[in-house]
């Protein structure tokens, strides 16, 4: 049986149906119908990251497209939620467009920014939401809300830079650098796999420290060496199959040299 694609005039309310008869238990597909919060919020934070993926490639059709991937994602869980008597999708952005209006009184209300500015103005806010919720107006660590489901090296800069509002931070570069140092060595003590994981995690976060103090995003960075190593390797693979070679029969010196090659003509571009 087919159902008709909804002809609603907006097109959020034509998603918004679309999404219940995707749902729907006798209608609906029958993957859509088994899923849950749990099993979606992977999705959602995998089309987070095309979002900037194409965005990042210049590409804005796809940008706009994945923006839309994304905006599924919404919908999907509040249709879960209004399924389950909790919320549905005009409570999500009715609570959104309060908290915004309520963050933002110096727009709104004309309010005079405090001494501070904007960051200061959010966190009294904050304090003032979180009192009336009963809860207290300000929470047990400074690293409390700092979602643990962040990419690592996010995570890593967050943390330290909620320590260093409190002034657990070094004032100078010379210890952050020592501090690498230090890890790289305990790395190369370690004499067991788990002991090796632990220093190595210790290691991460010594750079990620390193890459805040000179105000370096370590998650840019890293992004931006994923694609040059591929670009790169790229090249190698490409300059094998010139030669009449499967990269997988090449020696790691003849792998090295047409990676020098690669980089030699990189940089003869920039």
């Amino acid at each position: 049986m087919s159902v008709p694609v909804p002809d609603d005039e907006r097109p959020i309310d034509r998603l918004l149906a679309v999404m219940r008869i995707l749902r729907d238990p006798v209608v609906g597909c029958p993957w859509d119908q088994k899923q849950t919060f749990q099993t979606i919020a992977p999705f959602t934070i995998e089309e987070a990251y095309e979002v900037r993926d194409a965005l990042e490639r210049g590409d804005l059709d796809d940008f706009r497209n994945e923006l839309g991937d994304l905006l599924l994602q919404v919908v999907y869980q509040a249709q879960i939620g209004q399924e389950q008597g909790l919320f549905d999708f005009d409570a999500v952005a009715s609570g959104i467009v309060d908290k915004m209006v309520r963050r933002h009184p110096h727009v709104f209300e004309g309010q005079a920014l405090p001494e501070g500015g904007e960051r200061r103005l959010w966190e009294d806010l904050k304090a003032a939401e979180r009192a009336a919720k009963g809860l207290p107006s300000a929470p047990a660590s400074i690293l409390d809300d700092i979602p643990v489901g962040f990419p690592a090296l996010v995570r890593a800069e967050k943390l330290q830079k909620r320590a260093a509002r409190v002034g657990f931070d070094w004032g100078a570069l010379a210890p952050v650098v020592a501090k690498i140092r230090e890890e790289l060595a305990e790395v190369e003590e370690a004499a067991d796999p788990a002991h090796q994981a632990e220093e190595i995690g210790d290691l991460l976060f010594a750079v990620a420290n390193l890459a805040r103090h000179l105000k370096v995003d370590p998650e840019e960075a890293l992004r931006g060496t994923n694609a040059k190593f591929e670009r790169r390797f790229r090249a190698v693979e490409a300059a094998a199959r010139a030669a009449g070679r499967d990269p997988a029969d090449c020696t790691l010196d003849e792998l090295d040299a047409w990676w020098d090659e690669a980089k030699l003509a990189e940089r003869a571009k920039a």
